[in-house]
């Protein structure tokens, strides 16, 4: 058993942190008689330290045992820092902060679009993705429906990987670029900003009833958004019934009264000759209004709808009935209850 000269660590830079030394490598690295670069070191890391390419695992342990040696490497497993480590050698390295995965995400995403990577990839656009943003979204929905765990981590990175595929793009624009960094940026200031009772308590008015609500995130928005009207920002292009919820709940916010929507009578209640359309914003709008989520409440029922026809045909099959020549009797006899 080789015994190691007090002072012999071995430093470890993440790859995801870049160059970056632990705090208390410093003294350790300035008191050691030799530094030596692991094989996983990038060159202008080795270069920039002035260390020397490690050697093999007995000349390093011979120099070890004699004076002070510190392995720089970026992982626990490279051949030298193994080596020091096995030997007894102290390990120093910076712990990843919370996100750091996110920074490798963002080199893959640049890899690929860069010149060399994904052809498919390179020739995307904010237009051509548009469909699988709105694909992923709708599968990130299903999965929280389904409360499936594994499914949600997917779908999360799905959808990440639509933010960080059209913040590379968006880099690339010569008239007028930003990059992850800015969106990551401008994303910060916005919820610092509509978070004053969070991130500036004392600045919070006092006597307030609460120090956050609906309405006072809406105003919070309006002042920095500059928006004139109490329905600007609404995103026009979402499920219509979702858009109707939307609407009415901006608008009451407002104090619009309910009488004035779509489909509604002076009471306030879906009116009996309203078209179907009117109808449908109605009921959507006082859903919303009352406190649901009409559209989540509309998908629940349709999922299970869609789960009862499939419960009825399989049903129908065991029973040795073909489910696409069922009659309207057959469809009741093998119709689920509940």
């Amino acid at each position: 058993m080789v015994t190691l000269s007090d002072g012999c660590v071995v430093v470890l830079l993440r790859p995801r942190l870049g160059a970056v030394l632990p705090a208390a490598a410093v003294p350790a690295l300035r008191s050691a008689a030799s530094v030596f670069a692991g094989a996983d070191l990038p060159e202008p890391v080795r270069s920039a330290l002035g260390a020397d390419p490690a050697p093999d695992r007995d000349e390093l342990l011979r120099l070890a045992a004699e004076c002070p040696v510190a392995v720089v490497a970026g992982e626990l497993d490279e051949p030298a820092a193994a080596a020091l480590h096995g030997a007894g050698a102290a390990v120093l390295g910076t712990p990843e902060p919370a996100g750091a995965g996110l920074l490798e995400a963002v080199a893959v995403m640049d890899r690929l679009r860069s010149p060399g990577g994904c052809p498919w990839d390179a020739q995307q656009t904010h237009d051509s993705l548009r469909q699988y943003l709105v694909e992923e979204t709708y599968e990130l929905l299903e999965a929280i429906e389904d409360g499936d765990r594994a499914a949600l981590r997917e779908e999360l990175g799905d959808v990440l990987l639509q933010v960080l595929f059209h913040a590379r793009m968006a880099e690339e624009d010569e008239a007028d670029p930003f990059s992850v960094d800015d969106v990551a940026r401008e994303l910060v200031t916005k919820l610092v900003g509509r978070h004053p009772h969070v991130f500036a308590p004392d600045e919070v008015t006092a006597g307030a009833e609460t120090p956050w609500s609906h309405g006072r995130w809406e105003e919070l928005k309006q002042a920095e958004k500059r928006r004139e009207s109490s329905v600007d920002g609404v995103a026009l292009g979402q499920p219509a019934l979702a858009l109707a919820a939307k609407l009415a709940q901006r608008t009451g916010r407002a104090g619009l009264p309910a009488d004035l929507l779509p489909g509604t009578d002076d009471a306030g209640g879906v009116a009996p000759g309203a078209a179907p359309g009117e109808m449908l914003f109605a009921v959507a709008a006082l859903a919303r209004l009352a406190g649901a989520d009409p559209e989540g409440e509309l998908r629940a029922v349709a999922r299970r709808f869609a789960e009862d026809v499939r419960a009825a045909e399989r049903a129908a099959r065991a029973a040795g009935v073909d489910p696409a020549g069922m009659s309207a009797g057959d469809w009741r006899r093998f119709w689920p209850a509940r």
